[in-house]
């Protein structure tokens, strides 16, 4: 009987312990930690990285299930992880992402500056078609002019939609909003992101400008 009260009293520490860890993570904490895993992380150990931090994000969900902003987060986390890992565990992540973004929709539709609508059209354009996937370019535009209308000065709603441009072949399209997401206002608490964000804007628009020539 000691032995199993003693594990009793472990198991219930552990527990707190890790309530006190998820009430502990903010949402700022996440944004942070998906910027140095993405843009700052060495290609090797990215994996181990986003899988820590996908239990973070789960972490910050289930402490508050009925906010929005963390099933965004856990949806861009699940994503960004998808395109890390690869394989045939992708797809399922990115369905869970599609899930979790549907569900904050209908939360707050407008949150985090239009970021359900730009994760969604960045699913939706990435994401293999039917019979593999479920991408689909006109979901993708749809999603996209709504994360547009939102936040229309914004860097990742046109950073999205001006890939989303390139990737149609519609290259004029993509350099106005590339070069509209270069010149977006920075965001003071997100410096790491804007950084890598704006890494990838050039490396889009050089390839984007050099199809007009």
């Amino acid at each position: 009987m000691k032995t199993n009260f003693t594990s009793i009293l472990i198991g219930l520490f552990l527990i707190t312990q890790t309530v006190l860890v998820n009430a502990e993570t903010t949402l700022a904490d996440i944004q942070h930690d998906w910027a140095v895993a993405n843009y700052e992380t060495p290609k090797k150990e990215q994996k181990k990285v986003f899988e820590t931090l996908v239990e973070k994000a789960r972490g910050l969900v289930a402490a508050q299930p009925g906010k929005a902003e963390p099933k965004v987060w856990l949806a861009i986390v699940l994503s960004t992880q998808a395109g890390v890992t690869g394989g045939l565990g992708a797809l399922g992540k990115v369905k869970e992402a599609r899930k979790l973004l549907e569900a904050a929709e209908k939360i707050d539709a407008t949150v985090l500056n239009g970021s359900i609508y730009t994760s969604l059209g960045s699913l939706y354009y990435q994401v293999p078609g039917w019979p593999v996937g479920f991408g689909k370019s006109s979901k993708a535009e749809e999603y996209l002019q709504k994360a547009l209308a939102v936040n229309p000065d914004g860097i990742d709603p046109n950073y999205f939609y001006g890939d989303f441009m390139l990737e149609e072949g519609q290259y004029d399209k993509a350099v106005k909003y590339l070069e509209k997401a270069q010149s977006a206002p920075a965001r003071p608490d997100r410096p790491l992101a804007d950084k890598g964000r704006q890494k990838e804007i050039s490396e889009k628009l050089a390839i984007a400008k050099s199809k007009l020539k």
